[in-house]
């Protein structure tokens, strides 16, 4: 990634809410998003929402799209900004449309997820995203009622859609890197006759492994998925 395209007209971005708010440069910014676009990417279920992260890669395309129309015609690095800003939207629209897809596959699950956090906890899903969710069900069990539950006998006009949509498969394996050191992680038998035990990690070290066993680590940072 050019420097020079990142660094003009955005030293650096403020990604947090807090008091102490984080703040990141244009490359961190990019590296953050491209880390969330790859969780959300393998995770079998929807982590918790970037919206954050996502508008302030937006502004930050706008600033790259701003340098870019300064460039001196015939520039030969033009054409590498420009792949690079395309590169970027193409990241961008992958991690969204992967979050769209595990809602429409996963809607009464996600709402449910929605609805029962604790307050204080971090949100599942973007307004915008949640929705779209109460869109999704609503036009689902509109369409199931005017294709097929209105001819039914009446008891048989109602869908339970928490036991007719699958959950996300938890337990599906994936790979991983290891970002922070782990210790003790205890791991979950793959047959009857085999019993748990308890590996640790070290930093930089890649594994396969059962996705609920190391959820908390995607989430807290500690592992990328890959």
């Amino acid at each position: 990634m050019s420097d020079a395209l990142l660094s003009d007209d955005a030293s650096d971005i403020s990604g947090s809410q807090d008091d102490s708010q984080d703040v990141m440069t244009p490359a961190e910014l990019i590296t953050k998003l491209e880390e969330a676009w790859l969780n959300e990417k393998f995770s079998p279920e929807l982590l918790e929402n970037k919206s954050e992260m996502v508008e302030c890669v937006m502004e930050q395309l706008t600033h790259m799209e701003a340098n870019l129309q300064r460039t001196r015609k015939g520039d030969v690095k033009a054409s590498v900004h420009r792949m690079e800003i395309d590169r970027i939207r193409y990241v961008l629209s992958s991690y969204l449309r992967s979050r769209l897809h595990k809602i429409e596959k996963f809607f009464p699950h996600v709402l449910e997820k929605e609805k029962s956090r604790a307050e204080g906890d971090p949100s599942f899903l973007s307004p915008e995203e949640f929705a779209f969710a109460k869109e999704y069900l609503a036009n689902t069990e509109t369409y199931l009622k005017a294709i097929a539950l209105r001819h039914m006998p009446p008891n048989l006009q109602t869908v339970d859609m928490l036991k007719a949509v699958p959950e996300p498969c938890l337990d599906s394996f994936v790979f991983l890197r290891v970002k922070e050191r782990q210790e003790n992680i205890m791991v979950e038998p793959e047959t009857d006759d085999q019993r748990e035990y308890v590996v640790d990690m070290d930093e930089g070290s890649q594994h396969l492994m059962r996705y609920r066993t190391i959820a908390p680590l995607v989430s807290s940072g500690a592992v990328q998925l890959i």
